[in-house]
């Protein structure tokens, strides 16, 4: 059993320990760390029996703790995947793990270095209908795959005040970028492989509050495949994603989490209707097993800490993941396409 530390105590942090309550998962919630402790936070922490830890350095220092969950901005993840690395910590890093390769290779390098195990919440490639999905791609029966597409919306920036860090540009730079599109990035890395080249618009339409709400971006994979995403973050929430190949295509559909939703909805509802349209013959639909993603993807980092098999996304994977991100958010700036570091 793995005893872990969530570090940030947002709505999302407050999941993860909801997703481990009740139960005998490999891993354990015991302390949760948050800069500013309100009320309802110790009403959390007593309601799940974990300690609240004064400060991130006393987690740390904790040789009863053997890994920290961090639910923090990516501002912060290498400095802080660093000082675990140091205290002999495993590390699960909620998304975007950095928005830089050279960031993430630090990060990566440092745990690599004190053989500690890292993990990062790239939950939707947990889901088994992206696993069947990825099966039915390489049995070929959707073809020569031609193109994959993702939208991903909320309405939550809507509700967010000028003060909240989602606000701030520099930690949720193009706007649904953080909160949604890079799930949709690593799904179409784990489906397709390295991404080549990108090029991203985004802009705000709706809300003035200093962050983008409406970005959309073109991807050509190294296999010369053709991928598009599309984030907003002031509309009805949606999560599509759709692979089209010479055989057929496949689609996927759900929600995003949506402000406000309930946790078990958070967890368990980002798939929903299927659906799968050969070039010759009906069209066949079906509804997505319910299953906990969060919990899934906690479970599988934690059978890695302990000496089980590796987590699933690979270090390779996560660093180039963060290099999609730092050329997306290049190329908004530039206007022109831009190369994958």
């Amino acid at each position: 059993m793995i005893n872990a530390a969530v570090v940030g105590l947002g709505t999302w942090g407050k999941t993860m320990v909801e997703s481990l309550a009740g139960g005998s998962p490999p891993m354990r919630i015991t302390t949760i760390q948050t800069r500013t402790v309100k009320p309802d936070d110790e009403a959390f922490a007593k309601q799940h029996s974990l300690a609240i830890a004064p400060s991130y350095e006393a987690v740390l220092k904790d040789s009863k703790i053997d890994a920290v969950v961090l639910a923090t901005p990516a501002s912060g993840h290498l400095r802080q995947i660093e000082a675990a690395a140091a205290a002999g910590k495993h590390v699960y890093c909620e998304k975007p793990f950095t928005f830089t390769k050279e960031e993430a290779e630090q990060a990566i390098a440092a745990l690599k270095k004190a053989k500690r195990v890292v993990g990062v919440g790239y939950n939707r490639r947990f889901h088994p209908e992206m696993i069947k999905l990825r099966d039915r791609i390489k049995a070929g029966e959707l073809g020569i795959v031609q193109h994959i597409e993702a939208s991903m919306t909320y309405p939550n920036a809507l509700f967010l005040p000028p003060t909240a860090w989602r606000s701030n540009k520099s930690e949720a730079p193009l706007g649904g970028l953080a909160p949604m599109g890079v799930h949709a990035i690593d799904a179409m890395i784990y489906l397709m492989g390295e991404i080549d080249h990108v090029y991203c618009q985004s802009f705000a339409r709706v809300v003035q509050t200093g962050t983008d709400d409406t970005t959309s971006m073109l991807f050509r994979m190294k296999n010369g495949v053709s991928g598009y995403l599309g984030t907003m973050t002031t509309t009805g929430a949606v999560f599509a994603f759709q692979v089209y190949g010479s055989k057929g295509w496949h689609r996927i559909e759900g929600v995003t989490h949506t402000s406000g939703a309930s946790s078990e909805e958070r967890r368990t509802r980002q798939f929903g209707a299927c659906k799968f349209q050969p070039v010759k013959g009906p069209l066949e639909t079906w509804e997505a097993e319910k299953l906990d993603i969060v919990r899934a993807t906690l479970e599988a980092f934690a059978r890695a800490a302990e000496g089980g098999a590796p987590f699933p996304i690979p270090p390779e994977q996560i660093i180039h993941g963060a290099s999609v991100s730092e050329a997306v958010i290049r190329s908004a700036a530039s206007g022109k396409v831009e190369k994958i570091a």
